[in-house]
Formats: C-alpha cells, structure tokens, sequence
C-alpha cells in the first residue's frame, strides 16, 4: 500500500531529506508504508552528487544544498510540484535504471492527461518538450525545453528524493545554475506552454496515472519500456 502525502505551504527542504530518510529506514525495516510525499519549496539550489561548482553560476542567489541523490544542479521553489518518492525497489525487480524509466514514464502520462506530449532524451535527464512556436536550431531541429527533472537515491533498495515537475514557478531563478549541466535547451512549466492548470490538477493526474507505473501487480521486471 502507497501511501499519498500532501504538504500545504513550502517545505523546509532540510526537514525533508530528514523525513524521506526516516520514512525510507522504515519502509525497509517493514515498519511503515511505501509513500508519496507532493511538497513545495521555497527557492533554493541543490547539487546532485554529479554537480559540477562551475555550474552554480550565481551562489549567492539563493541556499545551495548538497544533496545526495543522483544528477548535477536543480532549483526547487514556488509553483513546482515536487513528488518525493520512497518506493520499495527490492519489491518491484531490483532494477535501478527499470525503475528510473518508470518514473520518466509516470511523468510522461501525468503529463499527457494535459495533452502534453513528453519525451526522454539520450544523455539528457528529466521530460522535454518540443517547441514549435520557438525559432529551430541551427539544424532545423525543433527547440526542446525541459518541464521535468528527476533525481533519485537508493539505500538499502528503499528509494527517496524524486521528481519535480514545473507548473507554475518563476523561470527566471532557473538562471542561477545551468540545470542538470545543459547548456543548450531552455526550461519551461505548464503554465509557461500556455495551459491554465493548477496544483490541484497536477496532483490529481499523478495519483491517476502512477497505478499505471507502479500498481501492486506491476513489477519493474515486467513493466514495458
């Protein structure tokens, strides 16, 4: 049994790593239940275990944590719904990049309940976008923007830390780092792509798709790609 947590207001993120991990020692020790936790943050940066320094481009911006989940730069705050997500891995296939797809791939549904089409990129991280209405690459490629980043930790096959998913925030404090160490491709939100939707509806289309990813009889040995 999943079981779904929301926070009102802004989450300190320090009390959060302290939660997740508690919750996930539990979870591995059969003391608790596996649990989705949707927060907000105030405005911050935090560095994934493959940040590069040169890549946090205005520190004094905002508070920078060092955080111990995997990926480089990425900013939390207002109007980005992030989704901690502390799963038992060892239940669901012991696969780490089967389960990590199937986070890309919950993300990819939630967001086609807005008729949002999602797509993963060959070493890029997180869900983009294409973007017709912007002017194409030099190549004649269509611009991609990301509206999703994702980034996880494992400790004892329990799962913690997770995604976040722009839908409203300001896209401007993503110009303090260079998120998850891409140069060439923008950042977007929901909002931004010109859907009126709220946090309230991106609850509901993650609780309405997530079965589809990680269902009681839906192991990640048996998910498809």
């Amino acid at each position: 049994m999943v079981e779904w947590i929301t926070s009102n207001g802004l989450t300190d993120y320090e009390e959060a790593v302290a939660f997740m991990e508690a919750r996930a020692e539990a979870i591995h020790k059969g003391e608790a239940d596996e649990a989705i936790w949707l927060v907000e943050h105030p405005p911050l940066y935090t560095a994934g275990t493959s940040a590069k320094p040169a890549d946090l481009t205005d520190p004094d911006r905002f508070p920078v944590y060092e955080s111990k989940r995997g990926g480089q730069y990425t900013y939390h705050g207002p109007g980005q719904r992030v989704a901690y997500v502390m799963l038992n891995v060892a239940e669901r296939g012991k696969d780490v990049r089967c389960f990590v797809r199937d986070l890309e791939n919950w993300i990819i549904a939630a967001l086609a309940e807005f008729n949002i089409k999602g797509h993963i990129r060959d070493g890029r991280v997180g869900v983009w976008v294409e973007r017709p209405d912007k002017p194409r690459n030099i190549d004649g490629s269509l611009k991609e923007d990301k509206v999703a980043a994702l980034g996880i930790r494992l400790r004892k096959w329990v799962s913690f830390h997770g995604l976040s998913i722009n839908v409203d925030p300001d896209l401007s404090h993503f110009d303090g780092i260079v998120p998850c160490g891409i140069k060439e491709h923008g950042v977007t939100s929901l909002v931004d792509l010109g859907l009126p939707v709220s946090m309230e509806d991106v609850d509901v289309a993650l609780k309405r798709t997530f079965e589809t990813r990680f269902g009681k009889d839906r192991s990640c040995s048996n998910a498809d790609a």
